[in-house]
């Protein structure tokens, strides 16, 4: 099979590279020229991705477009009107991701409750209505490419400490662009995903749920980092799939998408509260996820393609997945100065199975040498599997001890808290079997 991968910064990096490793002819277009280091001398990059769509026509059934981002989605559905197979999403998908509070009315459009949710394009405004309407917000911001490291959950019941960062904000405003934000009521509960893959007409049985861990030190503790390791599953997702993410598929088919989705939410005793949209393969879920399939991206993809396709197929049990990084990560400031360039050991002789199961994102090869490229220091997850949370995290935490990078760091923590408290929590209130 022929893929053509385009993206700004190459985070399915890892999926073409196990791609070519099974044989399949691979190209890779990286927008953004601070990661076209990314994989180096690992995957074949192209430097203008529209050239070689004469070689995706000429594979007929067998040539593949991936996308990695929520930003492209019109020229997805250019392509595939224009006969090309495009895996990824759509311009309907990318604003679902993108746009907040359009994301939340769709939500309500398909009869699910969602938390209280204002939007903002103006910081002062955002500051009013918290000084009108004092509560716990949770600040947001629109845009699929914004930094996850500038939201924040807010901590205080008068919303004060909001008010506040509101103001940081205003005051920074020529150095952060204009604002696009959300204010979403705070809501106390269990956070659990649930993704599954569209074809174009309706979901690929079974749907995933995961657990993120979000936050750069254990106990939610530190900046919200896009993710610092997750536990997914595809048992027992039959009930919050059906209430939630399911009801989207007409939704989905009529905006043209075919991709993974997923979507957030807040379990309580209430119910079930969707938070936001995840509109793409997004790294590291990809690579946690493909702990527990049977058959590898390749046959996923046709299934994808095939609306006569109803399921993929996967294993019971949890994957655990742990994110290794160097400084600065999750920023990009000093980079350069700090970690970029830093070689990458293993401790002992991995075994195979250890090696399919650690999934590189940041990395190059430079005359033999794994090192650390890209921008921010996102070195790779390893990734363990188990019958319980208990023994793939174990697992992904032994493989994890096996990386020696200067000044390597990761969390060690990740699924604890779904032992002690949230599966118990989700079986209780009826969201498990």
């Amino acid at each position: 099979m022929r893929f053509l991968g385009i993206g700004e910064d190459c985070e399915l990096g890892d999926m073409y590279y196990r791609l070519a490793k099974a044989g399949h002819e691979v190209r890779v277009f990286i927008e953004n020229e601070t990661s076209h280091d990314v994989f180096g001398h690992m995957i074949s990059r192209v430097h203008h991705w529209a050239d070689h769509l004469h070689w995706i026509k000429d594979a007929g059934r067998e040539g593949i477009i991936l996308f990695e981002s929520a930003l492209k989605g019109a020229l997805q559905d250019k392509l595939r009107a224009d006969g090309f197979q495009v895996i990824g999403g759509s311009q309907y998908g990318d604003r679902l991701e993108g746009d907040r509070e359009f994301g939340q009315a769709e939500l309500r459009g398909i009869g699910l409750r969602t938390a209280g949710s204002h939007e903002f394009g103006d910081y002062q405004a955002g500051i009013d209505f918290v000084q009108s309407h004092p509560a716990r917000y949770v600040f947001k911001n629109n845009g699929a490419n914004s930094l996850r490291t500038r939201n924040y959950v807010g901590q205080m019941e008068d919303g004060q400490d909001v008010i506040a960062l509101l103001r940081l904000h205003a005051a920074q405003a020529s150095a952060c662009g204009q604002p696009g934000f959300v204010l979403m009521k705070h809501v106390l509960g269990v956070e659990v995903g649930v993704g599954a893959y569209f074809n174009g007409d309706a979901f690929l049985a079974p749907a995933c749920l995961d657990w993120e861990h979000k936050h750069f030190f254990p106990d939610d503790l530190g900046e919200l980092t896009g993710e610092m390791g997750t536990i997914v599953t595809y048992q027992g997702s039959e009930l919050v799939f059906d209430a939630t993410l399911a009801k989207m598929a007409g939704k989905l088919r009529a905006g043209g998408y075919v991709g993974y989705i997923n979507l957030n939410l807040i379990a309580n005793r209430e119910g079930l509260w969707p938070l936001e949209f995840t509109s793409r393969f997004g790294y590291p879920g990809f690579a946690i996820c493909e702990t527990l399939h049977d058959e590898g991206w390749d046959r996923i993809f046709k299934k994808m393609l095939d609306r006569r396709a109803k399921r993929i197929d996967t294993h019971s049990g949890f994957s655990a997945g742990v994110v290794l990084s160097v400084p600065p990560f999750p920023y990009t400031y000093g980079y350069g100065e700090l970690s970029k360039g830093t070689p990458i050991f293993f401790r002992n002789s991995l075994t195979e199975l250890q090696r399919v199961r650690l999934h590189f994102c940041e990395v190059a090869d430079i005359e033999g040498q794994l090192v650390a490229s890209g921008t921010t220091g996102c070195i790779a997850v390893a990734t363990g599997e188990g019958p319980t949370v208990e023994a793939a995290r174990l697992e992904a935490c032994a493989l994890a001890d096996q990386i020696i990078v200067a000044n390597l760091r990761y969390r060690r923590d990740i699924g604890k808290k779904l032992i002690e408290y949230d599966l118990e929590f989700l079986r209780a209130c009826g969201y498990m079997k």
